[in-house]
């Protein structure tokens, strides 16, 4: 136990592979003067040059902000080569152990469930250490420059590609369901027993809550992407009435992402009512398991979407986003957008015509 314990502080608390980062993270979080900081920076590390340093002027301290530090001459071109990392083996570990927990829980074997938690909570402890390493590798240590930027706007995409498919398969079983139904249903849809939702109520306002929260999160990318309120962070300004609405500007900012985190917690919130009072399950015939299996899904990526706003929200506290360097922001919004198109299909289809007619009226 005292072995495991100790392994697991060396995940959490390990050194990366560039010696700066913990000076870099030191300067950024303590009052130094910017000179004292300048020359030491120089002086105690010769082989390391400065690529893009931003100092912050905030309540008159100065703050190193997303320091971008390599090795001078290890490396000749844009593109990241990354160094190993044990995450994609130990992720892989703990996948196959939540795949094999599951099937084992599914046929009732003994230690099955324990199996799949055990799973489930280390695919989480590797989403942590993986993507905090990443946030190393792109605040502080520069690896994310603009060509590797582009390779990962291009994997983002790709991933929310796949998601249309994954969804669009289950909206294809509920078509193949309702636009003919079988003898079993009645040959009506919905199927005879059903007490179907009221789109108009609930579903409704969690429709008009994601459609704010995608405005909101627009406004506040909108924001960040001004280059003219960065220069209060990026520049010594004694007027402060030049100072006063640029610093507006970058809380304006924060609080919109603020709103958007608390508009999808309201939203799961209000979608767990929703299955607390539906008097349907997922094991009711088919239009329960399309049902709760689609908007469940659903509700799983709004989740994880609120999640990722939220270690967005927290970066953006500590400045590491600027105007042109803030793809780990740009990725959460192009997720939320994606979780906000994917239910307007999912209200107009499964809620409104799914449920026929009758149901705008109870």
């Amino acid at each position: 136990m005292r072995k495991f314990l100790i392994f697991v502080f060396n995940i959490l608390y390990s050194k990366p592979p560039y010696v700066i980062r913990m000076w870099v993270y030191q300067c950024r979080k303590n009052n130094f003067p910017m000179k004292l900081n300048y020359d030491f920076f120089l002086n105690k590390f010769n082989n390391v040059y400065n690529n893009d340093i931003r100092l912050v002027d905030l309540n008159n301290k100065w703050w190193y902000h997303n320091c971008r530090v390599h090795f001078a001459g290890n490396q000749k071109h844009s593109f990241h080569i990354v160094t190993r990392s044990p995450w994609p083996l130990y992720s892989s570990i703990a996948a196959l152990m939540f795949t094999f927990g599951m099937v084992m829980h599914m046929h009732n074997y003994f230690y099955g469930n324990l199996l799949s938690l055990a799973g489930f909570f280390l695919i989480l402890f590797m989403m942590f250490v993986w993507w905090r390493d990443v946030i190393r590798e792109s605040t502080f240590s520069g690896y994310h420059t603009k060509k590797v930027q582009q390779g990962l706007r291009l994997g983002v995409i790709l991933f929310i590609i796949s998601e249309v498919m994954f969804f669009f398969s289950f909206f294809w079983a509920f078509f193949h369901a309702s636009l003919s139904p079988s003898v079993v249903l009645g040959s009506v849809w919905p199927p005879l027993g059903i007490n179907v939702l009221n789109p108009l109520k609930i579903p409704l306002l969690n429709t008009l809550i994601l459609l704010l929260s995608g405005l909101t999160v627009t406004w506040s990318h909108h924001v960040i992407r001004d280059k003219s309120w960065q220069k209060f962070f990026f520049s010594s300004v004694d007027n402060e009435e030049f100072k006063a609405p640029l610093l507006d500007n970058y809380v304006i900012c924060a609080f919109a992402l603020f709103l958007t985190i608390f508009l999808g917690l309201e939203f799961t919130v209000w979608q767990g009512y929703e299955y607390y009072k539906a008097s349907f399950y997922i094991y009711d015939g088919v239009y329960g398991s399309t049902f709760n299996m689609t908007t469940g899904l659903h509700g799983l990526h709004v989740i994880i979407g609120t999640l990722f706003l939220i270690v967005c929200f927290f970066r953006l506290v500590d400045l590491h986003f600027i105007y042109n360097h803030h793809f780990g922001y740009e990725a959460a919004i192009w997720y939320w957008h994606f979780v906000d198109v994917v239910w307007i299909f999912l209200f107009l289809s499964i809620y409104c015509w799914g449920s026929g007619v009758d149901s705008f009226f109870k």
